[in-house]
């Protein structure tokens, strides 16, 4: 196997020895002291806060926001349609392990069975197909509403996504999720990695730059600019954009893979979905 070496030799040189080559846990240790010598006056679970976590006025604004969150509407439209029995007679209960409820941080997940990652997004949706219903569109509308509900359910939970190492189908998933954060697209020729971690904590415009460390704890999102809630894979597709390159479809192999590594760097940390942006 030809050994590849990202250009990850950042501020510090501290992520120089995170090669393909590494193993999940070993990239996620590397994340944490990167970022932990990079904010040393950030508590590791205020990397779940996005830019909140080191943006002193941001964070006033976010915590003023959070008093009437609006994201509550979708919660609960989230659960009335989760609550909702299939033409069946069955529910979404019926496909996930403790009827759906406080099951968020176990994903994404491999399916050794199906050779895949699965999302909750699309484990939702393949409850849906298997109960002879309509698969719903990915990125917001009435399933980024049941994920954002399930997603409530597992507040407080820390992130426990796996990839275990003697899998070669979810190592080699993790390692191409881990390829495409850094690998440079687009006209502006950006990487993830461009922003998150090279520039994490900048100002881009009017706002900070999040870290890696924490990116996949929140979702789905609500943001001003959306004036909607959505889905993690919504923002992959507008972040392509934004480098001028073309967006995936939401749930593609790539983004699927993409939110793998994402969220396995976020082991440990607690999950603190649905939530707000600007």
């Amino acid at each position: 196997m030809k050994k590849i070496i990202f250009p990850l030799c950042l501020i510090g040189g501290l992520l120089c020895g995170l090669t393909a080559m590494a193993g999940p846990e070993e990239d996620r240790l590397a994340m944490v002291e990167y970022y932990s010598d990079r904010f040393p006056d950030v508590p590791l679970q205020e990397f779940a806060n996005g830019l909140y976590a080191f943006d002193t006025i941001a964070r006033e604004q976010w915590i003023e926001m959070e008093d009437f969150p609006p994201y509550e509407i979708a919660i609960e439209d989230g659960q009335a349609l989760f609550e909702t029995p299939f033409a069946n007679g069955k529910s979404y209960a019926d496909c996930f392990e403790n009827g759906g409820i406080g099951v968020k941080q176990n994903y994404p997940y491999f399916d050794t069975d199906a050779g895949e990652v699965v999302t909750l997004e699309l484990a939702i949706n393949h409850c849906r197909e298997a109960n002879d219903e309509e698969a719903l569109p990915y990125m917001i509308g009435p399933l980024a509403e049941i994920s954002a509900y399930m997603a409530y359910t597992s507040r407080g939970n820390e992130m426990a996504v796996q990839v275990p190492s003697d899998n070669t189908g979810a190592v080699a998933a993790y390692a191409a999720g881990k390829q495409f954060y850094y690998t440079r697209r687009g006209q502006l020729n950006f990487a993830c990695s461009s922003c998150h971690i090279q520039s994490a904590g900048l100002k881009l415009r009017a706002d900070r730059l999040s870290t890696t460390l924490g990116q996949a704890t929140h979702w789905p999102v609500y943001r001003s600019k959306w004036g909607e809630i959505g889905t993690l894979q919504k923002r992959f597709a507008e972040c392509n954009s934004q480098v001028w390159a073309k967006p995936l479809e939401a749930q593609s192999v790539e983004y699927r893979n993409l939110e793998y590594f994402l969220s396995y760097i976020s082991n440990g940390l607690e999950l603190n979905g649905p939530g707000s942006r600007r």
